[in-house]
């Protein structure tokens, strides 16, 4: 296939790109290298696939309508995988004002563009933190997530409506991936693992909220690219079955699915950093906070529905990919990255 995947320079995006280009895909990676992290990682990023048969490369921010359209054009996509977006819970109580223009008005112009082009599946990233206040557990996709506690949670909750209204008025195929607390080599630095594993090297404290007692649905990237991929390949149909009087928010009469992608397996922030401990071989200092505000307390995939239509099975143990990511780690920066 010929697929357009946004945040190509990104964690996820990246490791996705890999894996269609080991198959045979033809992949266009766009992102618009911004700064919200080291750009240096980002680049790091593109100088494994960017030499790989069958990648390009294009600098572009999903805000600029114009260069979106003209992409488009180029290119023919088949498929299109949205990975690009302003991430981060905290960032988000910061500048919402980047939320709004990478996660709307950016997603805005992916949909347009995949309208106009006819693009066969559209497949995009949306987030665990859409779960907001619910509290049944594990989450199911065939709950309501009205409640959202952070703008990152609220613009990816908003990224599924407007994908369905397209799916709805316009018949084009989209499937939204609820990601969950996604770990491992290549991944952000200001994501926990990478601001721990820095801090117990080099002997300062880390910071552990709501006194560690938090869980997480850790979900190793390969993983993650696997389960991505299987559901590009299976375009969102409409649910028959689907009824406007108890309407299923999983699913529409619309060719529209959403799936949980994570490990289905919550795991406590204590037995986390207990695993990085091993890993590398040293004792965190842990200086125990109280919840910082738009977090949630746990996290926990409901994975059936996924399992069912893409046979998506997380196979990575956490101190496996806890190990792994170590290991690159180490490596990256004794090539002086810092």
């Amino acid at each position: 296939m010929n697929v357009l995947v946004t945040g190509a320079a990104g964690f996820i995006g990246f490791h996705v790109a890999r894996k269609l280009l080991a198959r045979g895909d033809r992949v266009v990676g766009l992102d618009n290298l911004n700064d919200y992290y080291d750009v240096n990682l980002k680049l790091a990023r593109l100088a494994q696939i960017e030499h790989l048969a069958g990648f390009t490369f294009a600098k572009i921010d999903l805000q600029d309508r114009p260069a979106m359209e003209a992409l488009f054009a180029a290119h023919g996509f088949d498929a299109v995988i949205n990975l690009a977006a302003q991430a981060g819970v905290r960032y988000s109580l910061e500048n919402p004002q980047a939320y709004v223009d990478s996660n709307i008005v950016g997603f805005t112009n992916v949909l347009e563009c995949c309208r106009h082009h006819h693009i066969g599946h559209l497949v995009y990233a949306s987030s665990s933190s859409v779960y907001g206040m619910n509290s049944a557990m594990p989450f199911s996709v065939h709950d309501n997530v009205d409640h959202p506690i952070s703008l990152y949670a609220a613009s990816k909750k908003a990224n599924e409506l407007m994908a369905h209204t397209y799916s709805h008025l316009f018949g084009l195929p989209t499937t939204g991936l609820r990601f969950f607390t996604v770990y491992g080599p290549w991944g952000r630095p200001d994501m926990a693992l990478f601001l721990f594993t820095r801090a117990i090297l080099a002997g300062e404290p880390i910071k552990v909220f709501n006194n560690g007692q938090m869980q997480r649905d850790f979900t190793y990237i390969d993983d993650i690219a696997e389960g991505v991929v299987r559901v590009l390949d299976k375009t969102a149909s409409a649910n028959p079955a689907w009824d406007g009087a108890s309407p299923d928010p999983g699913t529409s009469s619309a060719p529209y699915r959403l799936f949980n992608i994570g490990n289905n397996n919550p795991v406590m922030l204590t037995d986390f950093i207990g695993a990085i401990e091993k890993a590398l071989g040293k004792t965190a200092q842990r200086e125990l906070l109280p919840m910082q505000p738009g977090d949630v307390a746990a996290t926990y995939a409901n994975i059936d529905d996924l399992i069912e239509a893409v046979d998506y099975r997380p196979q990575t143990p956490v101190q496996v990919g806890i190990d792994n990511f170590v290991a690159w780690y180490m490596e990256y920066m004794h090539k002086g990255n810092t």
